[in-house]
């Protein structure tokens, strides 16, 4: 099979028009992968990640089961999803936030339940304004549909998840290294001696 016969995965919705609704999430399968995973046990959710080799989208493509498995045990513990996309000439997550929300959240919501965290973030950049109307209207329908909240379709695990949008220039300001321009107010330039 040549390279452009490949079966399309991450991008199959993307040739609907209305690939960022609801409704084509569901049509198109939406959810089902998590309503599987809130049938297994968390551990076994987080090895089947790793078993699969599944890789982040980030410039490392680091595999994110090995990563989850280096997370220390805590009594307060989040999920933050960096939607920046500020690596110079990238575009990946741009067109999946735009074109695709629900897949980013049912992934959140997934990786969330195996780690047995209940409380999420996703950072986007702010200068991503169809794409923060988008996730937050992709946030509101799953919270319509079951799918977030309280005991998600009748499991017992609960999660909510709040989208932060980014002040810009997060390069002007320092904040920390998993979550770039999370600091309040608006970036900008500091001098500092030393």
């Amino acid at each position: 099979m040549a390279v452009l016969d490949a079966p399309r995965i991450v991008t199959s919705r993307l040739a609907y028009e209305d690939s960022h609704t609801l409704a084509r999430y569901l049509a198109t399968g939406g959810y089902e992968a998590l309503r599987k995973a809130l049938s297994m046990h968390p551990e076994k959710v987080a090895a089947e990640v790793d078993q699969a080799s599944l890789l982040g989208r980030g410039g490392a493509g680091f595999p994110a089961g090995r990563k989850w498995s280096m997370l220390r045990p805590s009594e307060v513990a989040y999920l933050v999803v960096n939607g920046d996309e500020s690596e110079p000439a990238t575009f990946k997550d741009h067109l999946l936030v735009e074109r695709d929300p629900h897949q980013l959240v049912e992934g959140v919501i997934i990786a969330a339940y195996a780690l047995q965290v209940n409380r999420a973030f996703i950072y986007l950049r702010g200068e991503f304004a169809l794409g923060l109307e988008r996730v937050q209207g992709a946030l509101n329908d799953a919270y319509d549909h079951g799918a977030l909240g309280r005991d998600i379709f009748g499991s017992g695990f609960s999660l909510d998840v709040v989208v932060h949008p980014g002040a810009g220039a997060t390069a002007a300001r320092p904040s920390p290294p998993w979550a770039p321009g999370a600091r309040p107010g608006r970036g900008c330039s500091r001098w500092r001696a030393g």
